[in-house]
């Protein structure tokens, strides 16, 4: 905990070994695990139905960090403040990967989330997979008093702080966000640097995150588009470092019906459809090269419960 592991890497994290496996397909689930209509989740029996994710094999549970209700945005996210809610939850599990999606860094000051994230990274034996963005909701910045346009310069500088926070001893940084000397930041994490996801394009080029990020995340589309998008990021990965493997994940909202030959529907990013579509669906994007893929159920129109069951008994089999 006080003493940097700069020549580990976090891809022999716990976390990271559970979601990422070079040319096979996994699969997460996000918080809130529930149907919900406006942006009120119950954020009932959510201990219960992590565990029976876990057990089921997901391999890895999502949090979103929404630090304000925007009644404009219609999204809260799972209500709680994402470190606490990940140590909570962390305290509950022993096995699924813990991912953000996606820490909001121009909100928060370096320092805080070097050591936040950290301390996850320890207290869950190496479970953490930090998904970071720049945001999007407007509204949230003048109450930070952060500069919306800025975002992406301060996106840049914290992903180089937070290397430095996590992988230097004692080191001395003169930044806009302060000056830190004679004084560490601790814990340290397991490896050299808390894996991190850029989300979307976070103000960045595709070379910028294939060359200071560990994987990629994005948002769902159609087949053939994913299919584009997904080579452009491995084509960004082999022209900055040739010959090593990042990740692409991606979300997908799903309203799982009871009628398992129901076809595909559109839903807002995602589907209305049954089982066989989804493992399609699924078998689909594998081939097309994603690697990790969230479930989310906010549009649903069954119980949580039901559909994590019939998850766990006909779709994860294939995706374990």
């Amino acid at each position: 905990m006080f003493t940097p592991n700069p020549n580990q890497s976090p891809t022999t994290n716990r976390g990271w070994q559970r979601v990422f496996q070079r040319n096979k397909l996994t699969l997460g689930i996000m918080f809130p695990i529930e149907a919900f209509e406006r942006d009120q989740p119950t954020m009932h029996k959510q201990v219960t139905l992590a565990q029976f994710a876990e057990k089921a094999g997901f391999a890895s549970l999502g949090f979103r960090d929404v630090p304000l209700r925007d009644p404009n945005f219609g999204d809260v996210g799972q209500v709680f403040d994402p470190w606490t809610y990940l140590g909570y939850m962390a305290a509950q599990t022993s096995e699924i990967a813990l991912l953000t999606a996606s820490i909001i860094l121009p909100l928060r000051h370096p320092i805080h989330i070097a050591k936040a994230a950290a301390s996850i990274d320890q207290l869950s034996s190496g479970r953490l997979l930090m998904g970071v963005a720049t945001g999007d909701r407007v509204v949230e910045f003048p109450a930070f008093n952060v500069d919306f346009e800025s975002r992406g310069a301060m996106f840049r500088e914290e992903i180089e702080l937070l290397k430095i926070y996590w992988s230097e001893y004692f080191p001395q940084v003169s930044s806009s966000f302060g000056h830190l000397q004679a004084a560490d930041v601790i814990p340290k994490p397991i490896a050299s640097h808390v894996p991190l996801l850029v989300t979307g394009h976070s103000q960045q080029d595709l070379g910028w995150i294939a060359r200071n990020a560990d994987g990629w995340m994005s948002y769902p589309r159609n087949i053939e588009a994913q299919a584009q998008v997904v080579q452009r990021w491995r084509d960004s990965v082999e022209a900055e470092l040739p010959g090593q493997y990042k990740p692409f994940t991606q979300s997908y909202f799903i309203d799982l019906t009871d009628n398992p030959n129901e076809a595909p529907t559109p839903i807002h990013l995602g589907h209305r459809l049954g089982r066989h579509a989804l493992l399609m669906h699924l078998r689909a994007s594998k081939r097309i090269g994603v690697d990790h893929l969230i479930f989310n159920l906010k549009y649903g129109k069954r119980a949580a419960d039901e559909v994590l069951q019939e998850l766990a008994e006909f779709v994860l089999p294939e995706f374990i």
